[in-house]
C-alpha cells in the first residue's frame, strides 16, 4: 500500500480523537472560509465549497458553525481573512512532502513549519519542489465486508469516481475533487461507511522505507498535522507489507 493509504487511515483513527475536542471542525471552518471567498457561499454555483460542506457533514459539524465559516468568508461577518498556502520540502530518506496550509498570518506559519521539518530530520523547500509528484483526488476507503466489487464499481462510476481497486481487505476509490462530494452522498445512500475519506494529493511514485524510517516519518506527519494551520499532509512514502508486519508486532 501506497503512503497516502498508509497516512489516511492513521489520520482517520486520529481524526475521531481530534474531533472530540473540536479540532476537525476548527480546520473545516477555515476551508470553508477560503472556499467561500474565492467562490462565494452557494454551493450549486461554487464546487470548491462542496468538499468542505461534505467534510462537515461527515463530522457532524453543527449547522451553526457551518453558516457561520461560510458567511465569514464572503464577508459577511468578520473574521474571514484567510488565506491558503502550500508548503513543500522532503522528510528523512528524501521523502516528498506537501502540506496544504490555511492561515491569517503567513509570517506565522512558516517560521513554524520550518522548525517543524527540521526537528523532524527534513528541510522545507522551494515553491514546485515536489509538486510535480502529486496529483489533487479524492479518496476513500471501504471495508470489504460492506460490499463487493462490481456492485461498488458500478455505483461509484455513477457518481464520478475514476476508479476503484481492491487493495487488502478494503476497496480505494478516486475521484476528481469536484465529485468528491457525489461520491460520499452516494455511498451514504448506500449505506456504506468509508473508513477514509478526503480530498489529497496522491503521489505518481513512492519511496520504499524501513521500520525505522517509517517510524520516523508517522511521527513528522503526525507532528504536522497537529499543526493549527495545515489542513492535509501529502507524502510519496509507502511502507512494505513485511515492515508493516514487523512494526505492528513491536507495538
Amino acid at each position: 500500500m501506497a503512503g497516502h493509504s498508509h497516512w489516511a487511515g492513521i489520520k482517520h483513527k486520529k481524526a475521531l480523537i481530534d474531533n472530540k475536542r473540536g479540532k476537525v471542525w476548527s480546520k473545516i471552518a477555515k476551508a470553508l472560509m477560503v472556499a467561500a471567498k474565492m467562490g462565494g457561499g452557494d454551493p450549486d454555483t461554487n464546487p470548491r465549497l462542496r468538499v468542505p460542506l461534505a467534510d462537515a457533514r461527515a463530522a457532524r459539524m453543527p449547522k451553526d458553525n457551518i453558516e457561520r465559516a461560510i458567511k465569514k468568508g464572503t464577508g459577511e461577518l468578520d473574521g474571514g481573512d484567510v488565506e491558503e498556502v502550500l508548503y513543500e520540502g522532503y522528510g528523512p530518506n528524501g521523502v516528498a512532502i506537501m502540506c496544504e496550509i490555511m492561515t491569517d498570518n503567513r509570517n506565522r506559519t512558516a517560521p513554524e513549519l520550518r522548525k517543524l521539518f527540521e526537528v523532524h530530520g527534513g528541510k522545507l523547500g522551494s515553491t514546485g519542489c515536489v509538486a510535480y509528484l502529486f496529483e489533487r483526488k479524492g479518496l476513500v476507503v471501504v471495508p470489504g465486508d460492506q460490499t463487493n466489487e462490481e456492485t461498488l464499481m458500478d455505483m461509484a462510476i455513477e457518481a464520478g469516481a475514476e476508479d476503484v481497486k481492491q487493495e487488502g481487505d478494503n476497496f480505494e476509490i478516486v475521484c476528481e475533487p469536484d465529485n468528491y462530494a457525489d461520491l460520499l452522498q452516494a455511498l451514504e445512500d448506500a449505506e456504506l461507511e468509508p473508513t477514509v475519506k478526503q480530498v489529497t494529493r496522491i503521489p505518481s511514485s513512492t519511496v520504499d522505507l524501513d521500520a525505522d524510517t517509517s517510524k520516523k516519518i508517522l511521527k513528522f506527519m503526525e507532528a504536522l498535522d497537529d499543526h493549527d494551520d495545515v489542513q492535509n499532509v501529502s507524502a510519496n512514502f509507502n511502507i512494505p507489507d513485511d515492515v508493516m508486519a514487523t512494526m505492528a508486532e513491536e507495538v
